[in-house]
């Protein structure tokens, strides 16, 4: 009996201390109020639970992932061959989860007549072929090109679904997230930006690309041209309270927060 009662103890401890475990969430702007509003009612729900979360870029996340100070990376894009091999070089397995889907919005200022673009046109704005508006039928005023800086996940998706791999002219305004381009976008009336779809405010315009908007039944049939999945990765195939909140993160409830943020829950 003293054993029976030694070993039953002993389960409730580890299964304690396993929900009582600090996870640490890391990386993409993006992802970030998604999960924000993930770890609030998860650990609403779950008293013991202890989840920081922090963005820095989808960059900064698979490496903080990899290099072991956080448990979750959150990233805009695929992770890299290099970054799969430097992993493995340090015993660990990278798993994608994909949470979300959403679809990388260009957006100006509220004043600007302009209300769509082509997909050459963007390219071109963006390598600095076209440095007026008066180009793409708006007024006579210099266009302020706004990018993601190179730690980010969406810079690099835009750079290969907007520009085929060119680089972003070298006058461009580098901001380090979402919203610090949606803040940019706000105060300068001749500046052009792109942000997640979740990022689309009343302070912006987003305008159409080749006729098709930016919502989410276009981005989940993949109709609008720059729409792309929203990862969270683990190391190995998550255990404990990892796990639970993954598992969280995909059912119906996460689902829901991932569309009351303004991105398109995964059918």
């Amino acid at each position: 009996m003293k054993k029976l009662l030694t070993a039953v103890l002993a389960v409730v401890f580890l299964a304690g201390n396993v929900f009582a475990q600090k996870i640490v969430l890391e990386g993409s702007t993006t992802v970030l109020p998604i999960a924000q509003r993930a770890a609030e009612e998860y650990m609403d729900a779950n008293s013991k639970a202890n989840l920081t979360v922090r963005g820095g870029g989808s960059g900064v996340g698979i490496n903080s992932l990899i290099a072991g100070t956080c448990d979750i990376g959150m990233a805009s894009r695929a992770i890299r061959d290099s970054e799969i091999q430097n992993a493995a070089s340090k015993g660990k397995q990278t798993k994608a989860f994909v949470v979300a889907m959403d679809g990388i919005a260009v957006i100006v200022n509220n004043n600007n007549s302009v209300s769509g673009l082509s997909k050459q046109q963007i390219a071109d704005i963006y390598t600095g072929k076209i440095t007026n508006w008066s180009q793409v039928g708006g007024k006579n005023e210099s266009i302020v090109v706004v990018s993601r800086d190179s730690a980010s996940g969406t810079f690099e998706t835009f750079g290969e679904l907007a520009l085929g791999g060119q680089k972003v002219m070298s006058k461009a305004l580098m901001q380090a997230s979402n919203q610090a381009i949606s803040t940019t976008i706000t105060k300068t009336s001749g500046a052009i930006g792109y942000v997640g779809i979740g990022y689309i405010g009343s302070s912006v315009k987003a305008v159409s690309i080749d006729g098709i908007e930016p919502n989410a039944e276009n981005v989940l049939t993949g109709k609008y041209p720059y729409s792309r999945p929203l990862f969270m990765y683990t190391n190995g195939e998550p255990k404990g309270q990892v796990k639970d909140f993954m598992d969280f993160m995909l059912s119906k409830d996460g689902q829901q927060i991932v569309e009351e943020e303004g991105f398109v829950a995964l059918k």
